[in-house]
Parts: structure tokens; C-alpha cells; sequence
């Protein structure tokens, strides 16, 4: 019996059994697609990321992110991360390092799928493999997390993500996040020559129609986008509990609020270092407390964002506020970072 299956074999779970890996425990991934898998992702790490990929053994190439930057028609205001820079990087490069990095550890990908999860007072079983436990992370819509009964309705109205590239010059060292009455988008420079675009919004319709709400990124995309479109959505997921029994959740399957403030991949990586924490000391009920405190702050931070997005008045004054005032918006910035 092993210490730790790990169902799916994205950042998240590869993250999850590189740590328990470099714990001494045993850890084998299930994955039936090859690995990379492209997602639409604003592909922009925060400094707190790079440095959780670098503690566990990870360098990744991309283009340095000096910081934030928040656009609408009329103000610009930008913030600085105070620690260190951050790194725009494509999603595949991120997920190929993940997976260099836990082949040189050892850890076992088997390319497999799971169709249900049965659970005993001492162990887990999944895909024919028998752990003593399992760390579903299993995408935005996990079918670990419906199968045991964690998911919880959401009265709001869902919010949805876009992402393609354009293959042109970064214009910023920045991540841009524009500002409209309908949507944010979210600009982050990936290499010499190519540049991300990522849309939120809650409306749906074709990306270009999105982007025909920010006249000032517009005139920067030509030509045309490089890449497919890709989406995402509903984003918001509200979630009961990231343990039963001997499953915990991590990742996007651990619950999601939105992709605001970009910390998808940093909160995903504090996660599955909580996670092995728990697990290797036997406290699998621990790990609850563990996610929320790690996760805390960019709860509150993007909760709070949200639900000003979510105000017409409120959505209207986000941008011109943070140019009043660029300490405080510095600060919550690096809180993030």
C-alpha cells in the first residue's frame, strides 16, 4: 500500500506528490492526457509562486513581472512587488518543469482514469490502486469532490474566463488588468514575442467581442491571436469541506472563488504543502484549518474585490480609487504577492 495517490496530474497534483516525494513518502499520480495540458490560465506567477517552485527544486523560463498594473479609459496606476520579481510563463512550460521534477524524484504517472473512489477506516482505494490516502486534484470541476457530496450551490451569477495569445512584442513588464463595465482583462508578457490575453467576465460571447471593450489594449493586438481561444467557468466554486475522510482536495478542486487577483497557482502550491503536512503526520483532520489559514487572505482580498466588481457604482470607481491612492493599493498588491 502506498502513502498517496494522486488523482490528476496537473501543477496541483504534481506539486502535491513532488512534496510528499521530498517527505519520504511514497506518492503515485493517475493521469490519462500527456502531459503538457494547455488551460486557459492568466499564466502570470506571483513572486510567492517562484518562490514555492524553486523551494521544491523547479526553475521555470519566462518573462520577469516588475508587478501590477490596473487600466481603464481614463487612469493608470501601477504597484511593485517589494520582495522579488514574479514570471509570466506559458502553462505548458509550468507543467512540463512540474513534470521533469517529479520524474527525477521517481514518482510514478500512470496514465489512467477514475471513475470512483471507495475508502475504508484505514485506507483509500482508486483506479485499482489502494493508498492510505488520496489528494483529489482533479480540475475546477472535480468529480472526486461532486462524488462525495463537498459541492455547495452558488447564488451569484457565474463568472467565466478566455485566454489566447497574441504573438507581438510585451509593450509592459507588468501584468495589465483592464478595466471595463463588463469585464477585466488581463495582459502578461510571456517571451520576446508573445503576450497573453485572459478575459473575465459573466457574460458570455466570442473573445473578440469582449475585447472589443478595451479600446486602448485593442490597438496593441495586431495582428491576430496566435493561438485557439481557450475558456473556463463557472470559476466560482463553493466548496463544504476540503476532507472526507481519507480524501483531501487541492488545487482548483479545494474551491475556487475567481481569478481576480492571479493566485491560482500559489494558492494551489501552499495547498499541497499543507496537505502533505497533514497527511505525513497522521492528521488528515487537520488539513481543513491548514487551507483556510493559508488561503485567508486572498479569500478575503478577492472576495472583496468581487463583490465590488459585482456593483455597477462600485465596479466604476476600482481603478480611480487605487490611483488615489497607490500606497494602499501597493500594499494590498504585496500582501497578494
Amino acid at each position: 500500500m502506498i502513502d498517496l495517490l494522486v488523482v490528476g496530474g496537473g501543477p496541483a497534483g504534481l506539486a502535491t506528490a513532488i512534496h510528499a516525494a521530498g517527505s519520504g513518502l511514497e506518492a503515485v499520480v493517475i493521469e490519462p492526457r500527456p502531459t503538457p495540458i494547455d488551460k486557459a490560465c492568466g499564466e502570470g506567477l506571483m513572486p510567492g509562486a517562484v518562490h514555492a517552485l524553486a523551494e521544491l527544486g523547479i526553475t521555470v523560463a519566462g518573462h520577469p513581472l516588475r508587478g501590477i498594473r490596473y487600466v481603464d479609459d481614463h487612469h493608470s496606476v501601477e504597484a511593485l512587488f517589494a520582495p522579488a520579481p514574479g514570471c509570466g510563463v506559458r502553462r505548458t512550460e509550468l507543467h512540463a518543469a512540474l513534470a521533469r521534477r517529479a520524474a527525477e524524484l521517481g514518482v510514478p504517472v500512470i496514465p489512467a482514469r477514475v471513475d470512483g473512489v471507495r475508502q475504508s477506516t484505514d485506507s483509500v482505494r482508486a483506479a485499482g490502486i489502494t493508498a492510505r490516502y488520496l489528494a483529489a486534484a482533479d480540475g475546477l470541476h472535480s468529480p472526486i469532490r461532486r462524488q462525495l457530496g463537498l459541492d455547495r450551490p452558488d447564488p451569484r451569477p457565474p463568472r467565466f474566463g478566455l485566454r489566447c495569445h497574441y504573438a507581438i512584442e510585451p509593450w509592459t513588464d507588468c501584468v495589465e488588468v483592464h478595466w471595463s463595465a463588463r469585464a477585466e482583462a488581463y495582459v502578461t508578457p510571456l517571451g520576446p514575442r508573445l503576450v497573453g490575453v485572459a478575459v473575465l467576465t459573466a457574460e458570455r460571447g466570442p473573445f473578440d467581442s469582449h475585447l472589443a471593450d478595451f479600446p486602448l489594449l485593442s490597438r496593441h493586438l495586431t495582428p491576430g491571436a496566435a493561438t485557439p481561444v481557450r475558456g473556463a467557468g463557472p470559476l466560482r466554486q463553493r466548496v463544504g469541506s476540503r476532507a472526507a475522510g481519507r480524501v483531501l482536495l487541492v488545487g482548483d478542486a479545494a474551491g475556487y472563488i475567481d481569478a481576480l487577483t492571479g493566485e491560482g497557482i500559489s494558492l494551489a502550491l501552499a495547498g499541497a504543502a499543507q496537505l502533505v503536512r497533514c497527511i505525513r503526520d497522521d492528521r488528515p483532520l487537520a488539513y481543513e484549518q491548514a487551507w483556510r489559514k493559508v488561503s485567508r487572505r486572498h479569500r478575503l482580498l478577492t472576495e472583496s474585490l468581487l463583490r465590488a466588481r459585482q456593483h455597477p457604482r462600485l465596479a466604476r470607481r476600482i481603478v480611480p480609487a487605487a490611483t488615489r491612492l497607490p500606497a494602499v493599493f501597493t500594499a494590498l498588491v504585496n500582501q497578494l504577492a
